[in-house]
């Protein structure tokens, strides 16, 4: 039996470290949480573990989405990743259909939270760059999960209008604090930026590496969406940044 268990704790200690957020008592959890399942004894958890621990599956969720959409990965295979065996996933969630929905309010919550601070011709700088283009997994969820959310339940599409209700809404808001008198266009405007901000990173994802189109539809995007602003917004017009 401890042959058994040596194996198991050796296995899964393979598999924690080579997750980036490692954490030791995380890991200490599951060795003890293992120990516990081979003598028959089922290992108490705190509440506030518990919830820890939930959080820390949908931020792992919330990234592998991001990074393979919502059919390439599956429920073993993600609760894997976050450092816990498939039969606790029932513990916290319903189905997957349940934690992708939470994920993505979740994750398109934090997008909002992360460009509060930026006007409207910095979210383009942000948004319109290659680092976000190549970092899928840490980007933006709409960008990321659009085109699979179109397939999915009506569920996960509400979640998905309430999150671009509210970047429409912030981006209205930062567009209007720029002018010297309001504008009653300002929404159409924003769902025109928005789309085409999404459209160009998408575009420019569904190139190979490689490819000198991938950077050529950010640059022509990125200078267009600048030119679309008031004079006193635009900055940088034309110019992709790789970091900001």
């Amino acid at each position: 039996m401890w042959v058994e268990i040596r194996q198991q704790v050796f296995m899964m200690s393979i598999m924690l470290k080579a997750v980036n957020d490692f954490d030791y008592d995380r890991h200490h959890s599951i060795v003890r949480l293992l120990i516990y399942q081979a003598q028959g004894r089922e290992m108490k958890i705190t509440k506030t573990q518990s919830l820890a621990n939930r959080a820390h599956i949908v931020a792992t969720a919330s990234e592998l989405f991001r990074e393979r959409g919502y059919d390439g990965v599956g429920v073993a295979e993600l609760m894997a990743t976050a450092g816990f065996t498939q039969g606790g996933f029932y513990k916290h969630f319903g189905s997957k259909a349940d934690l992708m929905a939470e994920a993505a309010e979740k994750s398109l919550s934090q997008s909002l939270a992360s460009s509060c601070d930026l006007d409207v011709a910095g979210f383009i700088n942000v948004y319109v760059s290659r680092d976000h283009r190549d970092g899928r997994g840490g980007g933006c969820t709409m960008a990321a999960l659009c085109g699979d959310a179109a397939r999915q339940s009506d569920e996960l599409k509400a979640t998905f209008v309430s999150g671009i209700e509210k970047t429409l809404a912030a981006l209205e808001e930062k567009y209007q604090a720029g002018l010297d008198a309001p504008q009653q266009d300002t929404r159409a405007k924003m769902i025109d930026l928005l789309a085409h901000a999404l459209g160009a990173v998408m575009l420019s994802r569904a190139c190979p590496d490689d490819s000198p189109l991938a950077d050529e539809i950010l640059e022509v995007c990125h200078a267009e969406l600048m030119r679309s602003l008031p004079s006193g917004e635009q900055k940088t017009a034309g110019e992709v940044q790789d970091g900001v």
